[in-house]
This record gives structure tokens, C-alpha cells and sequence, in this order.
């Protein structure tokens, strides 16, 4: 059967760049990473190059900020692996072991002339700009603009992660998370939303970024909806085939003269596909109508997840 499945990330725009060669040796370093902080490390990449590009930054920028998106996490590699894979919320003491992973890839690219750009993207990725982040509570003067960009991308994709998104529907509410983090803590007190820790007058991630995380969601909810409507166009075909075997055995069945009956079942076999029979068809037509409702209802979900999105004020 046609497959239905798309990537939750479009990977159009990091295609457009020609990485291969630049990143062959960062992404050698990332094979050392376990399999969850190498997917998500891929994913950050993706964003930030997309951000960027939405940002109009030059191309340099858009290659020095993909590699840095790579290898943000990259000081994970010293982390012990039960707390990478503990499903549970971390310990006070864990959470301080990993938040070291910061300084670990600081100090790992800073000692590799190779990795040694991105160090600054590793180091603070993790800083908020209203000083509340980590490891040195930087505020947004001392944070450098590629480390703001991967922390948006960083913090959408976990969410995405933690709460298993398939598809983006309710992408939405993603999003209003983040908005709380963009906003100053008066504000969010102004409207009841106080879940943002934080004391200062600017909120955690820049919200420019986060306006611009927007779009390439709203790209990607496009390109979500062209895969399932390639789906949709494949289900309307076969339930017209289906309906036409359907037509053919009524009028089979109604035929008084044997010739006749043979001729609709001519017809019938021709239009039977692979472990299809006269038995069975009616079944997947059943089938097949029901994975056409849900698909037609997914596309109207996504529709109005865009507009929502449109929508959304930081």
C-alpha cells in the first residue's frame, strides 16, 4: 500500500547547502553520541539552518550556525548514560551532572582546532537571556547570537521529543510554551501566566528567533499536509476503482443472460488488484474509506494548526 508517512522535519532548505564536506569530521564526533542525543542534535541542526536562512543571515553564518546546532550537545558524550536514558525527571544532584555538558563541549572543541568555532555554541546554548540560564547566567549582551538561535531550536525539538509529536497536529501548543519563555515575567503576570522562572525584565529565548521557529513550523506543517494529501489522492483512486467492481458485481449479479455475467467478471478480475477477490474487496473498500476520513479530518487539523500559528502574538 502507498505509504502515508513524512518526516515530522522538512528537510528541503538543509539540502540546499552543500554541508557534506564541511561537516565530515563534526559529524564523525557525533557518532560517539548515543542514538536519542544524535537524532535530536540532526534535528537542532535543521532548525537552526532554516531559522537562519529565514533571518536572511549570510551563507557563512548559515554553515557556522548549522555545525553549531550539530554539535551543541556534544559534551553528552561525557555524560553517563543512565542519566542521558532516565525516562524519570533527574535528581537535583543528576541535573547538576548534566548541566555539565556544557562545559565538557566547551572544553572539548576548545582544545580541537577543527571544533574549536563552535565551542561558543556548546558552551552556552543553555543561557537565557534574562539571566537565569546555565553554567554562567549570562544575560543577552554576553550571549552570542548563534547560542540564542540553538537554544529556540533546542527547547522546541525537546518538547517535540518529550511529548511524541507524529504528526503537527496541536503543534500549536508547543509553540504557546515557548511564547512564556520569550516574554518578560511582568507580562506573563498581566495575563495569569506565570510559569516562566525568571526575575529580570527580558524572558528567556529572543522572541525574533522564535517569530522566525514560526514560519519553518508553519513550512513544515505545509509539507506535512502535501505528504498526507499525496495519501488522499492515492485513497481516492483506489475506493473508485473499488466502487467500480462494486457497480460491476451489482450489474453481474443482475444479468440474466450468462454472456453478460461473463463479461462483468472479465471486468471485475481486470480491475482486482494483487490478494484482492470477490470476497474481500468490499472489506478493503471499507478500508480504504475509513483511512480517507481520517487522512481528509488530519489535513483540516493541520489547516487550522496554521492559521492558529498565524495567529499566535509574542
Amino acid at each position: 500500500m502507498f505509504s502515508s508517512t513524512v518526516d515530522f522535519y522538512s528537510p528541503t532548505n538543509l539540502k540546499s547547502y552543500n554541508l557534506d564536506r564541511v561537516m565530515k569530521y563534526q559529524l564523525d564526533i557525533l557518532e560517539r553520541l548515543d542514538p536519542f542525543t544524535r537524532t535530536h542534535s540532526e534535528n537542532v541542526a535543521n532548525l537552526v539552518c532554516r531559522i537562519c536562512e529565514y533571518l536572511n543571515c549570510s551563507k557563512n553564518f548559515i554553515i557556522f550556525a548549522t555545525i553549531s546546532g550539530y554539535l551543541h550537545d556534544v559534551g553528552k558524550i561525557f555524560i553517563p548514560p543512565e542519566l542521558l536514558s532516565k525516562p524519570d525527571r533527574l535528581t537535583p544532584e543528576e541535573f547538576e551532572i548534566m548541566k555539565t555538558h556544557t562545559t565538557l563541549g566547551y572544553d572539548m572543541c576548545y582544545k580541537d582546532l577543527k571544533l574549536r568555532p563552535y565551542a561558543e555554541g556548546a558552551l552556552n546554548h543553555h543561557e537565557a537571556l534574562n539571566g537565569t540560564g546555565y553554567p554562567n547566567g549570562k544575560t543577552k549582551k554576553d550571549i552570542p547570537y548563534v547560542a540564542q538561535i540553538i537554544r529556540v531550536a533546542d527547547e522546541y525539538d525537546a518538547i517535540v521529543t518529550k511529548r511524541q509529536y507524529k504528526t503537527h497536529i496541536n503543534i500549536s501548543e508547543t509553540l504557546k510554551q515557548l511564547i512564556k519563555d520569550a516574554r518578560p515575567e511582568e507580562h506573563l503576570r498581566s495575563i495569569a501566566l506565570d510559569m516562566l522562572a525568571g526575575h529580570s525584565k527580558s524572558g528567556k529565548i529572543n522572541p525574533k528567533v522564535l517569530k522566525t521557529l514560526f514560519k519553518v513550523v508553519i513550512d513544515d506543517t505545509l509539507y506535512e499536509i502535501s505528504g498526507v494529501s499525496e495519501y488522499v489522492a492515492y485513497l481516492k483512486e483506489e475506493i473508485k476503482r473499488l466502487n467500480l467492481i462494486a457497480s460491476y458485481e451489482e450489474k453481474m449479479n443482475n444479468s440474466k443472460k450468462q454472456k453478460q455475467k461473463d463479461y462483468y467478471l472479465e471486468g471485475i478480475n481486470m480491475l482486482l488488484k494483487h490478494d484482492e477477490t470477490l470476497e474481500n474487496y468490499k472489506q478493503i473498500l471499507s478500508e480504504y474509506q475509513e483511512a480517507l476520513d481520517l487522512r481528509e479530518d488530519m489535513i483540516a487539523k493541520l489547516n487550522q494548526e496554521i492559521k492558529i500559528i498565524k495567529a499566535l502574538r509574542i
